[in-house]
């Protein structure tokens, strides 16, 4: 098995003709994820990809959940937590930010999830789902 770093997953997903660079190493990315037989994807490269995808290329949450979708969906690519992801693709699509959309989906074991974030997050998380609770909280917690 073989892992891979985010910067192959951006030239495979990310057609990006004016940087001579990506021109080379596009051919190079595909090769790798079609012709491979076994290959990983850890947690954090698919933060780092998401991010990337946003903020530097400027995908839609859209089009990013359609990366993740294919990332998925590739026999080939045994991605970290895939299950976790999943679960946080509907809810980046509907507005969440992805990481918190990881924490959220990473957290259903637990009875809530805080946060001093109340507009990014808990507010969204509570018009997305009713899954684990996303609390502000607003005294002193006795027993956090």
């Amino acid at each position: 098995m073989i892992a891979l770093d985010t910067n192959i997953l951006a030239r495979f997903y990310v057609d990006d003709p004016g940087d001579p660079e990506a021109a080379k190493q596009r051919p190079i990315a595909r090769r790798i994820l079609m012709d491979s037989p076994s290959l990983f994807v850890p947690l954090t490269v698919t933060l780092e990809l998401e991010w990337v995808l946003r903020a530097f290329y400027r995908f839609a949450p859209g089009q990013i959940v359609a990366v993740f979708e294919h990332l998925l969906g590739l026999d080939q690519v045994n991605t970290e937590e895939a299950d976790r992801i999943a679960v946080a693709l509907p809810l980046t699509e509907n507005g969440m930010d992805f990481a918190d959309a990881l924490h959220l989906a990473g957290s259903v074991h637990c009875q809530a999830l805080y946060t001093f974030d109340d507009r990014g997050f808990a507010r969204r998380a509570r018009r997305l789902t009713d899954a684990t609770p996303v609390v502000v909280p607003t005294q002193q917690l006795d027993n956090p």
